[in-house]
């Protein structure tokens, strides 16, 4: 029997989303619990976004008067998943939906603390089933000199760190030179900060308010937490994970895990030669992904003989370059930090379309992040006049709102003297210095612009979801999200796919067991999070449906390990963990 330094009942490696929502079900099970993190931060790729959870049938929508239910539910994600494969499965799709709510109430039951963004609709809410005031939930303003010594230790994204304003709150701020409350909101936001420096207070919102008020409840349970401990090896024993090693400032440790290891560490996104062996061509690291996200316990899986599945798919969020693929001013930061542009809410906006090198629209500019990124690659692998794609921007566009990190109505100098954003006058003279098709550019121009008329974008049917409509500008009729093509100075920027991680990994059943390539069991491993292939597929259904899935599974990941699966909401429980102490 090899000999061990430590023993716990649980080790989560990773200290995402999914390993906080685990580790607090272990502890209220009675359970030891131990997190690793390799990173000096924690709060993984959770903490470094929106903090947004996808979850349908929650019990803060009926609080909000919003009619949910399991039926309900099930036919929108089956209408907006439509991959099957392993991890789409209808085992895994059931466990996700019954399991959500339950999870939801037993994070407040532990004193967390969740507010409903009512507006911030599903993303394909035109299907059946789809909500069009969501079913997403975040976090309220957290305050995150709480966390005492561990303050600086939480993870969260450095270019809006210091704004205490939740994500669904900047469509109305970006309206800030076109409407009241735009304006209000911009006052709001003042006030805020300002308070905040007055009181002493670090007030955060989104992934930080998410993951900060996480921490804290793993703290108070008592649940220890390692940060800078990079796991050297998963060890099997009597043909089961049994533990880790982990490597400490003292050397190495090895650490017994008597019921599971849980891996919650994240995608490969910042792994230029994982984008390289699996990703669509070309592969590049332009990601706005939590640093730790290089693959190295995706590996450590795959070797033990974990099947794969959607490698080639990532949270695909399209990000603007200068032409020739370099970074333009303000993406790489005083200490070399790169925090690469993202255009999600800019292209949801009136008077600009983005086309390819002939001149074509491609995509719904303010639908869904995820399938524009997949469009713009299948676009570049039918003709390869994709990447980059460019948005071509009316002088009103430029007039009234945002781009990139530039406030509403402002165009940076640098940007202009650069050669990152372009100029002309005309929109033939536009085409010519980017390499456009000039009279493909014009016949697509001519023709979004009878759909700006009539309100209907006969193409693309951008304006025609409510998600598309929250984003837009509705003092701009009839179609808030359209604004024709016509007055110039007129500007363009080069596009390229970006992405905030990488949606696929290693093959889990419905308890999060990691599945080799037969089906079977690799007894005693549990994975959730990016680091696995997501139960939502190919598509993204509703802001934070990667970082529900990831709390989802970590809960029933730490039910089944620790063999109370039945006390899981879904009716397939009744099967017994096999997993024993060791």
């Amino acid at each position: 029997m090899d000999v061990w330094d430590e023993h716990y009942d649980l080790v989560i490696v990773g200290s995402g989303g999914g390993a906080f929502a685990a580790a607090l079900a272990a502890k209220a099970l009675g359970k030891s619990v131990l997190i690793v993190e390799k990173q000096a931060k924690v709060g993984g790729s959770t903490g470094f976004s929106g903090g947004v959870l996808w979850i349908p049938n929650n019990p803060l929508l009926a609080r909000h008067g919003v009619h949910d239910s399991y039926e309900r539910a099930k036919t929108y994600f089956d209408a907006v998943v439509t991959y099957h494969g392993p991890a789409t499965s209808p085992a895994r799709r059931e466990a996700f939906l019954k399991t959500g709510p339950e999870m939801i109430k037993f994070l407040e039951g532990r004193g967390m603390a969740f507010r409903y963004p009512d507006g911030w609709s599903d993303y394909y809410d035109d299907l059946p089933g789809g909500e069009p005031r969501g079913r997403s939930l975040m976090s309220p303003l957290f305050n995150i000199k709480e966390l005492g010594e561990w303050e600086h230790r939480l993870s969260t994204y450095q270019q809006t760190d210091g704004l205490p304003m939740g994500a669904d709150e900047f469509p109305t701020l970006f309206l800030m030179k076109r409407k009241f409350a735009g304006k209000l909101k911009a006052l709001k936001l003042a006030r805020s900060v300002i308070a905040g420096k007055l009181t002493g207070k670090h007030m955060r919102a989104s992934g930080g308010a998410l993951q900060g008020r996480m921490l804290q409840l793993v703290l108070k349970a008592g649940i220890k937490i390692l940060p800078e401990t990079p796991v050297q090896d998963l060890v099997v024993e009597n043909g089961r994970i049994a533990g880790v090693i982990v490597t400490t400032a003292t050397g190495p440790r090895r650490i017994k895990a008597d019921h599971g290891v849980l891996v919650n560490a994240g995608g490969f996104s910042h792994n230029l030669a994982m984008r390289e062996a699996y990703q669509p061509k070309p592969a590049s690291t332009r990601t706005n992904a939590n640093p730790g996200d290089t693959g190295e316990m995706l590996l450590a899986m795959k070797s033990l003989g974990a099947a794969l599945d959607c490698m080639d798919e990532a949270w695909w969020v399209i990000t603007s370059i200068n032409a020739d693929g370099s970074w333009p001013p303000g993406v790489v930061t005083k200490d070399g930090k790169t925090f690469p542009f993202m255009h999600h809410l800019d292209l949801s906006l009136p008077y600009l379309i983005m086309v390819d090198q002939d001149g074509n629209r491609f995509a719904d500019e303010s639908g869904a992040y995820m399938e524009i990124g997949q469009r713009m690659y299948q676009r570049q692998k039918e003709t390869g006049r994709a990447i980059p794609a460019w948005v071509i921007m009316d002088a009103r566009n430029r007039k009234s709102y945002p781009w990139g990190s530039a406030a509403p109505g402002t165009t940076p100098k640098e940007w202009l003297e650069s050669g990152y954003m372009k100029t002309a006058a005309t929109l033939g003279e536009l085409a010519k210095i980017c390499g456009i098709d000039p009279s493909g550019l014009a016949a697509t121009v001519e023709r979004f612009n009878g759909f700006c008329r009539t309100g209907v974008d006969a193409d693309f049917n951008r304006g025609g979801r409510a998600f598309d409509r929250a984003h837009g500008d509705d003092t701009v009729k009839p179609n808030p999200n359209l604004g024709p093509i016509e007055q110039g100075p007129f500007y363009a920027v080069a596009m390229a796919p970006g992405d905030v991680g990488t949606a696929g990994g290693v093959v889990t059943d419905e308890f999060a067991r990691v599945l080799r390539e037969d089906g079977s069991v690799i007894e005693g491993l549990y994975a959730t999070g990016n680091c696995t292939a997501s139960v939502v597929g190919r598509c993204y259904p509703g802001a934070g449906a990667s970082i529900g899935a990831s709390f989802v599974f970590g809960y029933i990941a730490a039910h089944h390990a620790l063999n109370v699966a039945d006390q899981l909401p879904f009716t397939i429980a009744s099967a017994k963990s096999v997993s024993a102490a060791a």
